[in-house]
């Protein structure tokens, strides 16, 4: 007596599911887990957001603090507070150094429209047409991280 045997082409349908099965399950831990590093990547950047502008915020209370002891002596002598205000001035311009947006003079520079913005004109003789005759509104951020551009008047041929 003979054995059955499965004909050949059950074999093979066979084999071909359950490598498709086996597909499919990695497929789905694959997509499992690329969701799950979406969601993690998510909630990383979220905490060094809220870490990054903790410390913007600390590097500011210093400054809060001496406004506030300037207000405090605020009947005192007006030149020992303008000189108090001048010094809280300074410390505010070296916390926005300290996180990479130092006040740039533009004066005497030409006119750089990624850099300032125009809000005038005036004709000097004495300045290379193009070229920043007055800055209005001082520049924070050097060339390839500007938090803010320059507003100048720009020097022209006089007529």
């Amino acid at each position: 007596m003979t054995e059955p045997t499965t004909p050949p082409e059950t074999d093979d349908r066979e084999d071909a599911d359950t490598k498709i099965s086996a597909l499919e399950e990695g497929w789905r831990r694959t997509a499992a887990e690329l969701d799950n590093f979406r969601k993690r990547a998510a909630r990383e950047l979220t905490g060094a957001r809220e870490q990054e502008r903790g410390r913007v915020a600390a590097a500011w209370l210093p400054v809060i603090d001496n406004l506030e002891r300037a207000l405090e002596h605020a009947d005192a002598d007006p030149d020992s507070l303008v000189e108090g205000v001048r010094a809280v001035h300074q410390q505010a311009l070296a916390v926005l150094s300290a996180l990479g947006y130092p006040q740039v003079d533009d004066t005497g520079k030409a006119f750089d429209p990624a850099l300032h913005e125009a809000a005038g004109t005036v004709a000097d003789e004495q300045l290379v047409p193009g070229t920043v005759a007055q800055v209005l509104r001082p520049r924070y951020g050097e060339d390839r991280s500007i938090l803010r551009p320059a507003t100048v008047v720009v020097a022209t041929r006089s007529e």
